[in-house]
């Protein structure tokens, strides 16, 4: 990778940072596919009782069913790969906008560059040998949360987790509310048409996504509260809990849309991302 000297910092050199970009456009395109299934997968549990996971791992899984699936799920891994090369470049040498370079904006992309790794390796270990690292969302989210509980202060450090993923959802979903995804935006290379369905899929998939991230949170925090790890929630079951809900399958049916507007959200900012 060529190097060149940029606001106090050696940044990555043009050939660094086409490599970025490409990295940058396949993990959201890879993203906007695993929540295109996702909302699939969502449908299916609202109106057909579906027994299949509606998380990451399901939408792999029903990615590998696919004519040359297992092609896909190489694809799927390499563009996670790009999208965790994406975000480490964006903690060492700031993202871009002029606050992109804000300590506390490098630590976020240090953490989302650690959730992406982990993401890959499990895409990566579906396609060796057919399984997921870590199994479903489900299983995990118990799992870690009664480990968690057995340590010293563990219902509080629980509690705050929760906490934190269900302010991460309000925070997620406000935020695509008021479209602040416009600022990453090359709103100038759009027409005035693709930037209204922009805005709408933004707006719609963010909020619903947003929403979800904010149930699994307070879950998160009646287990601590119950002293359960039981009442945690994976992906797969708080979106099956939408579905109880006295609104039925419908709630369930529009978080579920939510979730598949975000993956198309996600392909046109693979697009028209600043990078």
């Amino acid at each position: 990778m060529d190097t060149t000297v940029g606001a106090g910092a050696v940044r990555p050199g043009t050939r660094g940072r086409k490599t970025i970009r490409a990295g940058a456009r396949a993990g959201l395109a890879a993203r906007g596919v695993v929540y295109a299934l996702l909302g699939v997968l969502a449908l299916r549990v609202a109106f057909d009782g579906s027994s299949e996971q509606a998380d990451r791992g399901g939408a792999v899984a029903r990615l590998a069913a696919q004519p040359f699936g297992g092609y896909l799920v190489w694809a799927l891994a390499v563009g996670f790969a790009g999208m965790t090369l994406w975000r480490l470049s964006e903690a060492a040498f700031g993202a871009a906008g002029p606050d992109g370079g804000k300590a506390g904006k490098r630590l976020m992309s240090a953490a989302r560059a650690v959730f992406y790794a982990f993401v890959t390796y499990s895409v990566v270990t579906f396609a060796v040998d057919g399984s997921s690292a870590g199994g479903s969302s489900d299983k995990t989210s118990k799992d870690v949360t009664a480990h968690a509980l057995g340590w010293p202060m563990g219902r509080w450090l629980v509690g705050a987790a929760g906490l934190a993923l269900a302010g991460a959802g309000v925070w997620i979903a406000v935020r695509a509310l008021l479209r602040r995804f416009r600022k990453h935006l090359r709103t100038g290379a759009m027409s005035r048409r693709v930037r209204r369905v922009v805005d709408f899929l933004g707006v719609a998939g963010g909020s619903s996504r947003g929403v979800v991230f904010a149930a699994a949170g307070c879950f998160v925090v009646v287990a601590a509260v119950r002293f359960d790890p039981d009442r945690a929630k994976g992906l797969d079951d708080t979106l099956r809990t939408f579905r109880d809900t006295p609104a039925g399958p419908w709630l369930l049916a529009v978080i579920a849309a939510g979730l598949a507007l975000f993956g198309v959200f996600s392909w046109a900012m693979a697009r028209w991302r600043q990078v």
